[in-house]
């Protein structure tokens, strides 16, 4: 079995993720394009305090998950973190690398936030965050889950 893992990725422009955006583009998805341009244009690099971007690498180095954690935009409150721009590659699902992302995510958001709130309008990934203990209620602005870290 190919062997994975997860890094913290400090520069996203050093990183080749045209992959993942052209699949995620043709899924529907245009949140990493988004990422990309915004990263590009400097709005945001998950460089504030307890943000942090992440992907997941196979053994040959191919980038086949992304996601980052910044502090909710919608809330005025810098203890709430917004998992954001979360993908994993079509072939790579369903292999635990979604779940080994997620959990390194929230491992370091209990460092910096009480509460971590994520937005998601399809029904595989709302069966995915709700087994991982997400709760699906839209009780924080902007958002469809949370989950309380305390």
């Amino acid at each position: 079995m190919q062997e994975f893992h997860v890094k913290q990725l400090n520069n996203l422009l050093c990183n080749n993720l045209s992959n993942l955006v052209k699949e995620s583009k043709e899924e529907g998805f245009h949140f990493l394009e988004r990422l990309m341009n915004e990263y590009k244009g400097g709005t945001n690099t998950f460089n504030e305090h307890g943000e942090a971007l992440y992907g997941v690498f196979s053994k040959e180095g191919v980038c086949v998950a992304v996601g980052g954690l910044n502090i909710d935009p919608y809330s005025n409150q810098k203890i709430i973190g917004r998992l954001r721009r979360f993908y994993v590659a079509k072939k790579n699902r369903r292999k635990g690398l979604g779940k080994l992302l997620l959990k390194r995510i929230i491992y370091d958001a209990e460092k910096h936030f009480q509460v971590i709130v994520l937005r998601t309008n399809t029904e595989q990934a709302d069966k995915f965050y709700t087994s991982l203990g997400f709760t699906k209620e839209e009780k924080f602005p902007g958002s469809t889950h949370f989950l309380n870290l305390n």
